[in-house]
């Protein structure tokens, strides 16, 4: 009988060096896919989490300005009773906040919108100052849904044709609770600070609040809104001919639109219609790589290119004021 057993024999060396070339070409490829993805899901996050801070920011801020100048049950705060004059910043003694940001900064109702260019102009401290080259945006409206009188806050009472401002829990005696609403009076001055207080050297969007009622009564709280904002400008479109449309762009602070403002350029009848927002938005971490060679210029300032490794985008958005027609 043959023997028909087969010898086996290993691989030569030309096999072997063929086979772990081979190997190595496909570990190389697979090594550079999953950089190249890694990557380009690092750059990928870095730009949503951009995005998701331009959006959170822009919502927060319209939200305030599209409500603007509501009263409650009107929309004509110089048919409110205890608001701010020409010459009276507080004609009916009404309590004002500790470290007020302005002598009429709660009760010029006049003015629904207001601020300041370039510049943080409150007389209220701001949490690590305020950024240079930002505005400053006061916004002043009552509650969207009715409150119960409470004492130490101050609140609106409203019809359709008139309202006054009272502070003590007690209703005014000239509104009846079957035609008119108690409402809380809110006023908010949103602005830029150069650090944050949850991420160390970071730019944030910040804003100084009235809130009252409870054990501490009537005060002005400085709230964080998000980290990465660098820059906020606004600018107002003005009505001048009482025709229900936009006449101008000015900025905040311009008197053409403040009733307060007598002679100092106010046009009667002057009504802020429209807001026009800029913000530039930057990345809380450094990315090296990152090269942004854009020219920012938002609103009215020149920031020009920003030669660093941080990631940014500049958005901007015009509001229409819910209650500017009526």
């Amino acid at each position: 009988m043959k023997n028909t057993s087969i010898k086996q024999t290993g691989l030569s060396l030309v096999e072997l060096m063929v086979a772990l070339a081979i190997g190595s070409f496909l570990m190389i490829g697979t090594v550079q896919i999953y950089t190249q993805s890694r990557q380009a899901f690092v750059v990928n996050e870095s730009i949503a989490r951009v995005q998701e801070t331009a959006q959170f920011a822009m919502d927060t801020i319209e939200a305030d300005l599209r409500m603007a100048s509501n009263w409650g049950r009107n929309s004509r705060g110089l048919a409110v009773e205890g608001r701010s004059i020409v010459g009276d910043d507080n004609p009916t003694g009404l309590p004002q906040p500790a470290g007020n940001c302005a002598p009429d900064w709660v009760l010029n109702l006049g003015l629904p919108i207001d601020g300041s260019n370039n510049v943080y102009g409150l007389a209220c401290a701001a949490t690590g100052g305020g950024q240079v080259s930002s505005d400053v945006v006061t916004i002043r409206r009552a509650s969207v849904v009715a409150a119960p009188p409470e004492a130490g806050r101050l609140q609106i009472q409203t019809t359709r044709i008139q309202g006054q401002i009272f502070a003590d829990g007690a209703v005014p005696s000239a509104f009846s609770p079957v035609d008119s609403e108690t409402h809380n009076l809110m006023v908010t001055s949103y602005y830029v600070s150069p650090t944050s207080t949850l991420i160390n050297g970071v730019p944030t969007l910040r804003r100084q609040r009235l809130i009252g009622g409870g054990l501490l009564g009537l005060r002005i709280v400085d709230e964080e809104v998000a980290p990465g904002i660098e820059n906020l400008q606004i600018q107002l479109g003005v009505d001048v001919d009482e025709d229900n449309t936009v006449d101008r762009y000015v900025n905040p602070g311009d008197p053409i639109y403040n009733p307060n403002a007598v002679g100092l350029g106010y046009v009667p009848g002057a009504r802020i219609m429209t807001a026009r927002i800029w913000m530039i938005i930057r990345g809380v971490d450094i990315e090296p790589g990152v090269r942004d060679g854009r020219d920012y210029r938002p609103g009215d300032v020149v920031l020009g290119v920003q030669n660093d490794n941080f990631r940014r985008m500049q958005v901007s958005k015009t509001i229409l004021l819910r209650n500017a027609r009526t």
